[in-house]
């Protein structure tokens, strides 16, 4: 009888780790390229590396970025449609991969390219339009019209690529105290106070930090343990690391290039995130590069670089690693499709699985539970 119970338990034991290890990957695109429904739901079994698609939206237009709720209930979306640009609320069920619009809003300002969420408010920033935009939430998880609106000034040294501002993406601290800003056309980090419960000073202005000229700070993102942050710079591909503290103070400590030395050509940094164990650091790069850099964290913040990798497409605009760390799927905007790579959790290194998921211009990717 015993031996029976082992057996049911470890069958049981199997069915429910391959149940964990799998995911959806959500997938933003541009559709004004080619033909699209907007934003793909796949299921992904982080175990083999297989996919089927689940669900699509019905016509939403250009879904470059996407942020979903923490309760895996709404996804919330950038639509990049130069000044005719929206951000839109939808329904999302993760089991049927369904995805229910809910309502958009004009997003006062042109080109977004990056938003995020919380249980109060949802906040974009406006690439072409130099500001960041807040909506507030409703209880149905729909969109307010916009209740604050902070438009950022100035140049940098770059006549053609930054003539102006270009807010290009808004990131919550790992306390969610604050706020961080990258402006591509003022070559600045902004830190905002986050004030969530405001009615229309959601975000006040703490101070900003300025980096390299020239160099057009992109994204960021954090450490596993918050106290590091780092950066990639789009137009000349330096990556910056930065000390942080919870006052939402930045101090830079390190900076390199993710170029090789022997690299002649365009460059055009794109996507940066750190694996879900925090021991490694990828960065995409796209114009003439099409690669992937791969770094180590070390415990002092300092990284150390692995390899780069041919991403084996054109315009690696985004990338993700699903939550178990054992695949890294890069999207490519202009050759469309994702390529999926394996994974060595121990050496940070990726391969290629020789697996494709066709798709018209994948620009945005992200991993929800099912």
């Amino acid at each position: 009888m015993k031996k029976i119970y082992l057996v049911l338990f470890s069958a049981l034991a199997v069915t429910t780790v391959e149940a964990q290890n799998k995911f959806n990957l959500l997938v933003g695109t541009y559709t004004n390229t080619c033909q699209s429904n907007g934003i793909y739901v796949y299921e992904f079994d982080a175990n083999s590396g297989e996919f089927k698609l689940k669900n699509s939206s019905e016509n939403v237009v250009s879904p470059s970025y996407l942020s979903v709720s923490a309760d895996n209930k709404f996804i919330y979306a950038v639509n990049e449609n130069g000044t005719q640009s929206t951000v839109s609320a939808f329904g999302y069920d993760s089991a049927s991969g369904k995805i229910n619009f809910l309502n958009k809003n004009d997003a006062l300002g042109a080109d977004p390219c990056h938003l995020i969420n919380d249980d109060k408010n949802v906040i974009a920033a406006n690439y072409s339009g130099g500001n960041i935009v807040v909506y507030k939430k409703n209880t149905d998880g729909s969109i307010s019209e916009v209740q604050q609106l902070i438009q950022h000034e100035g140049k940098g040294s770059n006549a053609a690529r930054q003539e102006k501002a270009h807010v290009h993406m808004v990131v919550f601290s790992p306390d969610k105290k604050f706020v961080l800003s990258n402006d591509l056309g003022l070559d600045k980090v902004f830190i905002y106070k986050y004030n969530p419960t405001s009615k229309n000073e959601i975000l006040t202005l703490k101070g900003s930090v300025d980096v390299k000229p020239g160099s057009g700070p992109r994204h960021l993102t954090f450490s596993k343990d918050g106290k590091f942050v780092y950066l990639v710079q789009e137009l000349d591909g330096t990556l910056t690391t930065f000390s942080y503290n919870k006052t939402g103070s930045l101090k830079v400590i390190a900076e390199t290039s993710i170029l090789p030395k022997s690299f002649k050509g365009g460059t055009s940094a794109a996507a940066i995130k750190i694996s879900p164990d925090g021991n490694f650091l990828y960065v995409s790069d796209r114009a003439d590069a099409n690669a992937v850099s791969v770094y180590k964290i070390l415990k002092n913040g300092n990284i150390e670089l692995v390899e780069q990798q041919s991403t084996l497409g054109k315009g690696p605009r985004d990338f993700a690693i699903d939550p178990t760390g054992n695949y890294l799927l890069v999207g490519h905007q202009y050759t469309n499709d994702i390529v999926i790579f394996k994974r060595d959790i121990a050496t940070g290194k990726i391969t290629d699985t020789g697996k494709r998921i066709q798709l018209c211009s994948p620009v945005g990717l992200v991993f929800t539970k099912i």
